[in-house]
């Protein structure tokens, strides 16, 4: 069952990300470095970052830097089960409070639609597949955002991160690109 193999992918990739992020003082600066040339010219964009959560690979180095650079940077927000994720204007000023599972959001900000998302994720494939915690939220938004306007997800993820096969179903979204603290795994254009 599907189901049953996506739980087995996860509690595997769960458990590589874990050691890698115990080691990763050393290679965010580098993991970093290969986000910000995936993402390109950042000037008049409006590129969704995340939060960090556990031991999930942090772009917030890079989302200050985009921001820096003219950008205009959101974060996800949950708003309900099984509905796609809204995106709420972040600033490195931004007051930050709790939100739902554990992410901090914005206490306040412009709602916008990204061009551009930086994808957490619990595992990936060399096909750019993803695999998440389970609750479809990246899948139904990027359906929803690319059935709309090109929108590009970057994978950002350790490399002990990769798996042989990410199990698929027919609603997960494909990734564009995956960044590591060894580079890109591909490179991607925009989706029409």
């Amino acid at each position: 069952m599907i189901q049953d193999r996506k739980a087995t992918a996860r509690a595997q990739a769960f458990a590589a990300r874990k050691q890698a992020h115990a080691e990763a003082s050393a290679i965010v600066p580098s993991a970093i470095s290969h986000l910000l040339a995936s993402i390109g010219q950042p000037e008049g964009r409006i590129i969704a970052g995340y939060m960090a959560m556990r031991t999930e690979l942090s772009p917030l180095p890079a989302m200050v830097a985009l921001h820096a650079a003219g950008a205009r940077l959101c974060v996800p927000i949950i708003e309900a089960k099984g509905q796609p994720l809204a995106f709420q204007e972040w600033t490195p000023e931004s007051e930050m409070i709790p939100g739902p599972f554990g992410a901090s959001v914005p206490a306040r900000g412009a709602w916008l639609t990204p061009d551009t998302l930086i994808v957490p994720l619990v595992a990936f494939d060399a096909r750019l597949n993803r695999l998440g915690y389970g609750g479809g939220f990246y899948d139904r938004t990027l359906e929803r955002l690319r059935a709309a306007a090109p929108t590009r997800a970057i994978g950002f993820a350790y490399a002990a991160q990769e798996l042989p096969e990410v199990p698929q179903e027919p609603t997960d979204q494909p990734l564009d690109a995956l960044i590591t603290e060894n580079g890109p795994l591909a490179a991607g254009a925009p989706r029409a």
